[in-house]
């Protein structure tokens, strides 16, 4: 977790990546940063309008570099504080340079990864949700990945989310008349069940929008996929095919994949991880053994199994360990190549068939795993939870609802106390209540500069 930063601190950093570039930005924050672009780059270029300008060493004045520069005056900034941009040759001599300046100035310091980010949240420009959205198009790999990150980003589940909570509000604020008015029965009970029907029906939409599958996680870490079967049917050929590279170590001795290689896809705009695992088979050696077991786990935490067999000899069946799980099971026949015509009468008559070895049926199992994808995800809302973080809260708002609506109508301040809770429990996903424990775990994902 970030230090606690004195409110007259200004921090800098490097905001574009490292290495040779065109251009590098360079990103400064706080009270100081106008005068350091006058001592640096006079003069001071007009709020939010670019201005080419020299840069120069405060003390010594040597040219560093010649540069664009704007300036952000507060509170209409990224921040919420006077901001600058040095928009400067991608060098690494031109970009340690000007950082080795900025140093020069006392209380300017380089900024702790995501302080940026952090300073925003403090300052009000940002919730807890649109950080993590920030974080996750930083990290985005698909087009499915940026198209949700950019909503979080953009607010999609704040707004969701702090009106749930206004609501909640509302309905304790109800349940309160209701106490304030006990003398008046007629007042009270009407309040009461205004109350307490406006809070069923917003934990049927609350436990709705919890219902989705982990569509929103799975967008964001990926749709596992895992290659299982007996040993020697080409799992590690076709993770190799799939990748387009040898990612894992193919051999004719049986039982020499002992550990899980993990590849990332993109298919369809989706994040795809698919997972090589140990051949599964009755073994005395205990490296196998442990192997056998992870891939059983691995297989009954996947969103689709891939049960590989050789198609001179599709054997054994599926194992009730993995067809007892949630995920989706696909055969497949590998080494079609070497079954001339028709596959072995024992095999499943919608297995897809493959060679690994020609490429033969490639583009087809390709094909069936991306649409096995868009089944599951369909259309991604804009406004899902993406983060266990997110689940947790909503969680624990459902159960403080079922408490408020399982209560005895009598206890009136306890349902009220129930609904503070819930109202809490959402307030806290966005970082509108007592966000402190959570705040260096998110803004700890930031690189520097951001």
């Amino acid at each position: 977790m970030p230090p606690a930063v004195p409110a007259t601190s200004t921090i800098f950093a490097l905001s574009s990546g490292q290495g040779r570039a065109g251009v590098a930005v360079i990103r400064i924050s706080g009270p100081q940063a106008g005068p350091i672009l006058d001592a640096m780059a006079a003069p001071r270029p007009r709020p939010r309008f670019a201005a080419f300008r020299r840069i120069r060493h405060p003390a010594s004045g040597d040219l560093l570099d010649e540069a664009l520069v704007l300036f952000f005056p507060a509170p209409r900034s990224e921040t919420g504080e006077d901001m600058a941009e040095l928009q400067v040759h991608g060098s690494g001599a031109v970009i340690r340079a000007t950082l080795a300046a900025l140093a020069t100035f006392s209380s300017c310091r380089l900024a702790e990864p995501g302080e940026f980010a952090r300073r925003a949240f403090e300052n009000g420009h940002l919730d807890l949700t649109a950080a993590e959205g920030l974080a996750d198009l930083v990290d985005a790999e698909t087009e499915a990945q940026r198209k949700q990150a950019l909503a979080q980003a953009g607010g999609a589940l704040a707004k969701l989310y702090d009106a749930w909570r206004e609501a909640l509000l509302e309905v304790r604020a109800l349940l309160e008349a209701a106490i304030d008015f006990s003398d008046e029965a007629d007042v009270a009970a009407d309040a009461t069940s205004r109350a307490l029907a406006r809070a069923a029906e917003l934990r049927r939409e609350i436990a709705a929008h919890l219902d989705d599958g982990h569509r929103g996680e799975i967008v964001r870490d990926g749709f596992r996929v895992v290659l299982a079967g007996p040993p020697n049917v080409g799992k590690s050929s076709l993770l190799n095919a799939l990748a387009r590279r040898n990612a894992a170590i193919v051999s004719d001795e049986p039982g020499t994949t002992r550990d899980i290689i993990d590849v990332r896809l993109d298919l369809a705009g989706y994040a795809v991880v698919v997972s090589d695992t140990a051949g599964v088979r009755e073994t005395a050696a205990a490296v196998e053994r442990e192997g056998i077991r992870r891939t059983f786990g691995q297989a009954r935490a996947a969103d689709l199994v891939l049960w590989v067999m050789d198609a001179s000899a599709p054997e054994p069946p599926v194992p009730d360990l993995i067809k007892d799980g949630e995920a989706r099971i696909l055969p497949v026949l590998n080494k079609i190549d070497l079954v001339p015509g028709h596959p072995h009468d024992g095999s499943p008559a919608h297995a897809l068939r493959v060679s690994c070895r020609t490429g033969d049926g490639l583009p087809t199992l390709v094909a069936a795993i991306a649409n096995e994808v868009q089944t599951r995800l369909g259309t991604v809302s804009q406004a899902i939870p993406s983060q266990i973080r997110h689940r947790r809260g909503l969680e624990a708002c459902l159960q403080a609802l079922d408490r408020a609506l399982a209560a005895d109508p009598a206890e009136i301040e306890l349902r009220a106390e129930d609904l503070r809770q819930a109202a809490d429990a959402l307030g806290r996903i966005v970082g509108r209540v007592d966000p402190e424990e959570v705040l260096g775990i998110i803004f700890g994902r930031f690189c520097i500069g951001k």
